[in-house]
């Protein structure tokens, strides 16, 4: 695959102190890549760079090979969907919509099937003739998508679309967005804070965490093989537990598993919840002893914690028919069937 759009060592600094250094990716032609990460991690700072409203201190910029860090952004071939869905209030959609091709000089009859054909995209058909005042938030937004979407810009840009929207309309934009995409097979960035929206809608994930990027990865090996402690907290649910290196092996309990990485010293495991098991107390046998702490029923499944008696708490996901044999207080003996280590000490 070509690269559509290079980052290459992108640096910019605020007088506050934050910012971004070292930015360093590839997104390939008619890929979807999300910035994910906490507020204030820098993830806008690379999106508005890359539209021209930001000028990096250091490093470039290239879509299809050719630098665009000197261009403006109107000049740039981008375009970029924001979080305030910025429609003229004053003027219909079709005005909306039209505006940016009567600059670029195109034909009334071209602006005319477009704009019905953008419409038709944004599944927005006949809405031609009204004003925004008149459409739901989830409607402006997709009038805002469309906009963008006619400029067709060699890279669309997406700063956290669908934050100001209800969680079941954000969930139906996100589908309608990966559709959208996937059929006329545009390239991506999107910038959320939210895991859930970038694990569902991402070709890749690029993980950002104080100004640089931690790990590049598809969603499902983000999940499975954080690279750092710091990815492990903030994608998915995590259990950490302290451990023990005993040569090639590391220790929890009575547990032992691989040192893969060579980890020396004290080390810190991870655990997913769907990889933690709970079996009754019965005065023999391994894993770690405690005491159900809470069960919370989610549907098909549950969420029970276990306090451990050497301290700290474990969460387990149980199906629905495990835990009914369950109650809290109960004595458990709590097992790992896979546990990934990072090292207290560099966190890697």
């Amino acid at each position: 695959m070509s690269a559509q759009l290079s980052i290459r060592n992108l640096s910019k600094r605020f007088k506050t102190g934050e910012g971004v250094q070292g930015i360093d990716f590839d997104v390939n032609k008619g890929e979807l890549v999300t910035l994910l990460g906490p507020s204030g991690c820098g993830k806008t700072t690379v999106l508005r760079s890359i539209g021209g409203f930001l000028t990096p201190d250091s490093g470039d910029i290239l879509i299809e090979g050719r630098s665009v860090i000197k261009l403006p952004p109107e000049k740039r071939p981008t375009s970029m969907v924001f979080q305030s869905y910025n429609l003229w209030t004053h003027m219909s959609v079709f005005d909306n919509l039209s505006f940016g091709l009567k600059i670029r000089k195109v034909s009334k009859a071209d602006i005319r099937e477009r704009v019905a054909d953008v419409l038709k995209l944004v599944q927005l058909p006949g809405a031609e003739k009204k004003f925004p005042s008149e459409l739901s938030g989830g409607q402006q937004q997709r009038v805002a998508l469309a906009r963008s979407l006619l400029l067709q810009p060699s890279v669309l840009l997406l700063d956290e679309p669908f934050s100001a929207l209800d969680a079941k309309l954000r969930y139906e934009m996100r589908e309608e967005l990966r559709d959208i995409q996937r059929r006329i097979g545009l390239t991506m960035v999107f910038v959320t804070h939210d895991q859930e929206e970038a694990l569902s809608l991402s070709d890749r994930i690029v993980v950002m965490n104080g100004g640089h990027i931690d790990q590049i990865a598809p969603p499902e090996q983000l999940y499975e093989e954080p690279e750092t402690l710091f990815v492990a907290q903030f994608i998915g649910k995590m259990n950490f537990m302290e451990g023990a290196v005993d040569e090639d092996k590391i220790r929890i309990g009575a547990q032992e598993f691989p040192n893969a990485k060579r980890l020396a010293g004290e080390v810190i495991l991870a655990s997913r919840p769907e990889d933690v098991s709970l079996v009754p107390e019965t005065g023999q046998g391994g894993g770690l002893p405690g005491k159900v702490k809470q069960i919370m029923a989610l549907g098909h499944y549950a969420d029970v914690s276990v306090e451990l008696a050497g301290g700290g708490t474990v969460r387990s996901f149980q199906s629905k028919d495990a835990v009914k044999a369950m109650h809290v207080g109960q004595d458990v003996r709590v097992s790992f069937s896979r546990v990934i280590p990072f090292s207290e000490n560099h966190q890697t």
